[in-house]
């Protein structure tokens, strides 16, 4: 379908069932409606392949309405799951893009600022304030604002300045797109003439933006007469890559799996001469081993380290697994933070040293000792 506008200019269908949340008059943004949404959508063929998936930009007012014709052009088949949503757009109604977030991220929309332009001629710079903020948290995938594109809220608007139930609201809201209020709060360090401009090298941090990546997944396996094994899993730009460690008595094994695509695994792999592991800065067994293969989309291959690296790579704030290329200036691969995971590691690490040579298990805590003849005979009161 070639490049098409929409606006409103027909009957759109009720809301009632939208589930809006009634938030009070000064959870909102001017009310001013002069500027109903546009909607841009881009989907033919070149978008699609270079982007990986359609684009649509949406401008304007944010408010009931707007909600129910992004529904409208989704259910109707024009806007698609996965879809990227550009947005520009200064007034609104705060209920109205919580409605819009939780549609976005219910059709696993990604969110970024931008504005529709054609031609040669450059973009305009895009601006997402309040209700336009929230619908942006939507988003699976969040992009960081760049250039002088710019997100932020007015300053009424700011946690501490609206009532309980607006902020109730706007905290349940929040955690349900996996945004912390406290960390909402912190993002808002600039404030001008009214307006608080969040800061855009603090939005990842902050969980607020993602840039293509989703939290680190850890899930642990244990069968019985199978050795415990710990499966980490990154999803980058909607690519699941993998690590998954296994622990013996002296040794783990370390097992990588980068999601390339069907078509590029085989032809990276024939040109792929050292794979390794890196944790932290420091790379280990980086020109030895065997090289590595394609197993159907991704790059594969494993190497061993002693239990005692063990601990060391749980830690750390990046574990990195990397390809070098023939013909390439760079490395290839991806990285996890199993840091970020510690807390659902560690049944993991505790099964794994119970394997080691000289367990000693540590005693239970609660049970006192019964003391030894000769001490009770000697301390007798």
């Amino acid at each position: 379908m070639p490049d098409s506008t929409v606006s409103r200019g027909r009957k759109l269908l009720s809301i009632a069932a939208a589930g809006l949340l009634a938030l009070p008059a000064q959870a909102t943004s001017r009310s001013v409606a002069a500027d109903p949404l546009s909607v841009h959508i881009r989907n033919d063929r070149m978008t699609v392949r270079v982007a990986n998936a359609p684009q649509a930009y949406l401008s304007g007012t944010i408010n009931e309405l707007a909600v129910a014709q992004v529904r409208q052009l989704l259910d109707s088949g024009r806007l698609h799951p996965g879809t990227d949503i550009y947005l520009d757009s200064s007034t609104g109604d705060v209920a109205a893009g919580m409605a819009l977030g939780r549609l976005f991220r219910s059709a696993r929309f990604n969110t970024h600022l931008g504005t529709w332009h054609t031609g040669h001629a450059p973009a305009r710079p895009a601006t997402c304030l309040d209700a336009c903020a929230y619908a942006y948290l939507g988003g699976v995938y969040r992009w960081s604002p760049s250039g002088a594109d710019r997100i932020g809220l007015r300053a009424n608007l700011l946690p501490g300045r609206i009532d309980a139930a607006s902020s109730q609201a706007s905290g349940s809201y929040l955690q349900s797109m996996g945004v912390q209020p406290a960390d909402f709060a912190q993002a808002s360090t600039l404030v001008m003439n009214g307006t608080a401009w969040w800061d855009a090298d603090k939005l990842v941090s902050a969980r607020m933006a993602n840039n293509g990546r989703l939290p680190l997944e850890a899930a642990y396996r244990k069968r019985p007469g199978a050795p415990p094994t710990l499966l980490l899993s990154q999803t980058v730009r909607g690519k699941r890559s993998q690590v998954t460690l296994q622990c013996a008595p002296g040794q783990i094994t370390l097992a990588a799996r980068y999601d390339v695509g069907v078509d590029r695994a085989p032809l990276l792999a024939a040109r792929a001469m050292y794979a390794y592991f890196e944790v932290g800065e420091d790379p280990w067994q980086q020109r030895t081993g065997k090289r590595p293969r394609a197993d159907g989309d991704a790059l594969v291959f494993s190497r061993q380290m002693p239990f005692a690296q063990l601990v060391p790579v749980l830690q750390a704030g990046s574990l990195g697994v990397w390809f070098e290329i023939t013909g390439s200036p760079v490395r290839v691969g991806f990285w996890v933070a199993p840091s970020q995971v510690w807390t659902l590691t560690q049944p993991f690490l505790a099964d794994c040293q119970a394997l080691q040579p000289g367990y000693v298990p540590p005693r239970a805590s609660g049970k006192p000792t019964k003391p030894s003849f000769w001490r009770r005979l000697f301390h007798r009161h």
